[in-house]
């Protein structure tokens, strides 16, 4: 046994199957098959000890592949849901999907060639669209189990079950037995390329549009009271002066609406300049006092007031439409005019506008829009009829103004302007018959609702407030084919709607049974009760469909009040901050309109994702990152590498979501670096317990060493911060300080200083299984603690703990275990100041190491000098002459001696050294020979006449004593 190298035999080193690669293209699906084949999921949620936990999801379209988007809000569900679930609490998880709707309709219809599009029956739509959509959710809930997803994939809820379908319109008739829903002629959002109405959360406004903005004047024939004494004389050549960003809107004009309150002037127009644009005629023009000068600069003439007087005294005073012959009232509008652009006189047409409707409504004037589903004037629009509104159109009507010397100017104006979200183009509003739900009749319950959710992040509640608050009433009527019918009938007579109590149960039960097909396939007098078959009536079935908002609105009916393992209302909605609009909203006014509260008890909104740069992602730009390539790689694998799910999770709890999060190649690649810090750190943990059983060889805790206590302290502190950061949904707080402990505690601290115990005492030595003891704490917690977000990573380390455990997944055992004797913030404070030591002292010897004075650490012996006579005095308890082999200073530091000095002055003429005011640091060379085993210095090498290569240390260790 006596020549070099022969005794690495003798040392105990790691030994462990738990591979060091994630290898998870391979090791994540036969995780996932574990799982699947024991029913972990499956018996866990249901026999949970603790209260039952719902997360209600809110239904992804069933259209396209899952992006990035998704997979931050399913992630972070599945993070949620299995923290609860090793918290002891039951779960049930119901996927759902939104299956009807326009996206999916255009898809179908997009695929088929013009002549079959033609031939299309309501129905043959339908199935196409109904084939569509479960395609969609198949690939969809493939995805999100590749995620490492749990729940009910078998049984998702979809808005277009038959059971669902009958939920909603029970949501539907409620509202409409409590007097929510009515059928109105309104100015709504229409879309002529989609040819239907639309809800605001169907809008966007993108960046760049520009309105052909006019001024024009109309004539003035007759004063108010309040006002002719004051402009009686000009009243043969004045005008009434307004703006419009839309002239195609002018034909529907019926009054021009003043603000009560603002000052309003009457000026003489003169010319500064000969070509100056035509004025039309007009001498004198009535206009908002405030913007006299800006509009003089606008039209380009001089503008001299001559009178001024408040708006409210204007009401009644009438003018001539400048194109249609017929005579129209100034009335009082509210606050949106404004002196912030325009004449301060607003053009009201009550068939194209909300405001211009209410302020219509209160002087009943007529609801005039004449332009059709297409987009087209109509008849009623007299010369215009056939033209286009935002094409020929638009240009027609100025045209008009111009020869009727009614236009002012026109200017080129970039603003706001709402657009058709799946076809990208412009909408616009047009009074049209649909059914609405009033939210005026129940927006203060609403808004009561709303105060008792917990919105996280919190301005959650004062985007949601507003919304709800200014609400007009909610368009729920689509003109299309593919969705839930509204189940109403009309007098083929009279045109008088027929929707009761008895006919909407009549319906319900028919869509209960056959799903709304039924309502396109049955005969109209299948589908009436029987007392209206025979009643001398005739009547006709409603074509419109219900806004997919109201479809997934009723959800909480249609799937936690109706499914026994749920319950209502929901613990939590999880969704994107869109949903505010959306999904958020519709759920809150059907629940509060029907039940009077909330469908949940908290709502948590995460961002948008962006690429790296922070852009939004798009195809054109080719910025776009997809979640699959991600976990399976891309066609050229060496520039995209295969990550597996666990990465994909890890960046979900990197971020804070509560505001937009960036996702890109280099993020991932950094953090497939963290999981890979994760990993090792486990697999040195199992490759040290190899030999170590809990039963047998565990330390009671009374007797542990100092140091094995600090790390049990520390662990105490790491994994209550951990708990707090999953009990507050702040998952990035869990990446920090799970990250900083594997590598700031364990590799650079603990097990550094650990290896010595490990390798070279005895198996069965103290010193050897007191650190055991903790690194079997540590492992086990550190599996428990990273199982919600690095679920399959979480699994592979408890598959190879080396010794017998009672839970056969690591979701069986729990939440992590914590005992509160660990926690001892005495020795902690001073423990955090010898680590605070160790790091300067690692600074000189890496400077010692740099100039080759040393080459391991273990070549070296430590000089300290510490200024605090208290500090030094605990300091110097750990440098005894015979210690316990683990709380010393030589161990601490992995040099082979240390030496505590009375006085900085022995530093001194020491070349590697470093001195601050409260102490001073040297290095120099190690005493004695290289222990053959150990590789520490002693002077003890030599003294055993059996092993003249090594210390004494491993003399004793291989005769089993140390």
């Amino acid at each position: 046994m006596t020549e070099t190298g022969s005794y690495k035999d003798t040392v105990n080193l790691p030994k462990t199957n738990f591979d060091m690669r994630a290898n998870a293209i391979k090791r994540e699906p036969e995780i996932q098959q574990f799982w699947e084949e024991n029913k972990i999921y499956d018996r866990l949620s249901k026999e949970n000890p603790g209260e039952l936990f719902i997360l209600h999801d809110g239904p992804p379209y069933a259209n396209g592949s899952l992006h990035s988007g998704h997979a931050l809000g399913q992630i972070l569900k599945d993070i949620i849901n299995r923290y609860q679930l090793l918290k002891g609490r039951k779960i049930r998880y119901v996927p759902g999907w939104d299956c009807h709707g326009l996206p999916i309709e255009l898809k179908v219809l997009q695929n088929m060639k013009p002549a079959e599009r033609q031939n299309l029956t309501p129905l043959q739509l339908r199935q196409k669209a109904k084939a569509f959509a479960l395609e969609a959710v198949e690939d969809q809930s493939k995805t999100c189990k590749r995620f490492g997803m749990w729940g009910d994939f078998e049984h998702p809820y979809l808005t277009l079950q038959p059971e669902y379908e009958a939920a909603q319109i029970g949501v539907f008739g409620q509202m409409f037995l409590k007097g929510y829903i009515y059928r109105g002629l309104k100015p709504v959002h229409w879309s002529p390329s989609s040819k239907t109405a639309l809800a605001e959360a169907e809008l966007e406004y993108p960046e760049g549009h520009t309105s052909r903005s006019i001024y024009a004047a109309f004539p003035i024939t007759g004063l108010a009271e309040a006002v002719k004494p004051l402009l009686g004389e000009y009243l043969s050549e004045l005008g009434v002066a307004i703006w419009t960003t839309t002239p195609w809107t002018i034909p529907g004009n019926l009054a021009v609406a003043v603000n009560a309150d603002l000052n309003y002037a009457v000026v003489e127009v003169s010319r500064t300049d000969v070509e100056a644009q035509s004025n039309g005629g007009f001498k004198y023009l009535i206009v908002a006092a405030d913007l006299v000068e800006s509009l003089s600069s606008t039209l380009g003439v001089e503008l001299t007031v001559k009178a001024t007087f408040k708006g409210k005294d204007l009401e009644h005073t009438t003018y001539r439409h400048p194109l249609f012959d017929r005579e129209s009232p100034v009335v009082v509008g509210g606050d949106y005019i404004t002196t912030e652009s325009g004449t301060g006189l607003v053009h009201t047409a009550p068939g194209h506008g909300q405001e211009d409707y209410i302020v219509g409504q209160r002087y009943g004037l007529p609801i005039l829009a004449p332009v059709d589903d297409n987009g087209n004037f109509t008849q009623e629009a007299g010369e215009f009829a056939g033209l286009n509104v935002l094409g020929d159109g638009n240009q027609a009507v100025i045209d008009a103004l111009t020869a009727a010397g009614s236009l002012l100017k026109e200017e080129a104006y970039a603003h706001k302007y709402p657009y058709d979200w799946r076809t990208k183009k412009p909408t616009i509003f047009r009074a049209t018959e649909q059914w609405f739900a009033s939210v005026e009749g129940f927006r203060e319950e609403a808004l009561k609702a709303i105060a008792t959710v917990k919105w996280i992040p919190a301005q959650g509640e004062n985007r949601i407030t507003p919304m709800v608050a200014e609400r007009s009433d909610w368009c729920i009527s689509r003109q299309r084919a593919w969705g839930v019918p509204i189940p109403v009938f009309y007098d083929e007579q009279t045109g008088e709607p027929l929707l009761n109590a008895e006919t909407i149960n009549y319906v319900q039960a028919i869509i209960a049974e056959k799903g709304s097909d039924a309502w396109w396939e049955m005969s109209v007098a299948e589908l009436l009760p029987e007392s209206y078959r025979q009643n001398g009536k005739s009547y006709r079935r409603g074509t419109d469909t219900m806004d997919v908002w109201f479809d997934s609105g009723s959800s909480w009916a249609a799937v936690t009040k109706q499914r026994p393992e749920l319950r209502y209302p929901a613990d939590l909605y999880l969704e994107g901050s869109d949903q505010h609009r959306g999904w958020f909203q519709s759920s809150l006014l059907t629940s509060v309109a029907v039940n009077g509260i909330a469908p949940y008890k908290t709502v948590i909104t995460h961002g948008f994702v962006l690429d790296e740069q922070g852009r939004k992602m798009s195809k054109s730009e080719g910025n776009v990152v997809d979640p699959n390539t991600i976990i399976e790689g891309g066609k050229n694998q060496k520039a995209e590498p295969p990550y597996g799910a666990d990465v994909l999770r890890l960046w979900v709890s990197s971020v804070d979501y509560s505001s937009d999060v960036r996702i890109g190649k280099n993020i991932i690649k950094q953090l497939n670096d963290v999981r890979g810090k994760i990993r090792n750190t486990a697999r040195f943990l199992l490759g040290s317990l190899h030999d170590f059983d809990p039963e047998k060889d565990a330390v009671p805790f009374e007797e542990l060493p100092e140091l094995d206590r600090y790390m049990l302290h520390r662990i105490t502190e790491v994994f209550e911060e951990v708990t707090d950061a999953f009990d507050n949904f702040q998952f990035f707080r869990f990446f920090q300080t799970v990250q900083n402990f594997c590598v700031v505690d364990l590799s650079n601290f603990y097990l550094d200083v650990a290896k010595d115990r490990l390798y070279i005492s005895a198996p069965n030595a103290f010193r050897r299984r007191s650190c055991q003891t903790v690194l079997k704490i540590a492992l086990e917690n550190l599996a428990r603690a990273i199982a919600p977000v690095l679920c399959h990573t979480a699994e592979d380390i408890w598959q190879y703990l080396p010794y017998k455990t009672p839970y056969k997944s690591v979701f069986e055992a729990g939440w992590v275990q914590l005992e509160e004797k660990w926690r001892n913030p005495e020795i902690a404070g001073f423990w955090q100041q010898i680590r605070q030591i160790r790091t300067e002292v690692n600074k000189v010897l890496e400077q010692a190491r740099i100039e080759k004075l040393i080459g391991s650490s273990l070549e070296a012996k430590a000089l300290l000098y510490i200024g605090d006579e208290q500090l030094r005095s605990s300091v110097k308890a750990l440098n005894p002459t015979n210690g316990d082999g683990i709380d010393e200073l030589r161990y601490l530091f992995l040099t082979s001696q240390v030496e505590i000095l009375d006085s900085p002055d022995k530093l001194q003429g020491v070349k590697y050294n470093l001195q601050s005011d409260t102490w001073g640091i040297g290095v120099v060379n190690a005493e004695g020979e290289k222990c053959d085993r150990c590789w520490n210095y002693s002077t003890h090498v030599g003294e055993s006449e059996e092993h003249p290569l090594i210390c004494e240390r491993c003399v004793a260790a291989l005769a089993g004593e140390f």
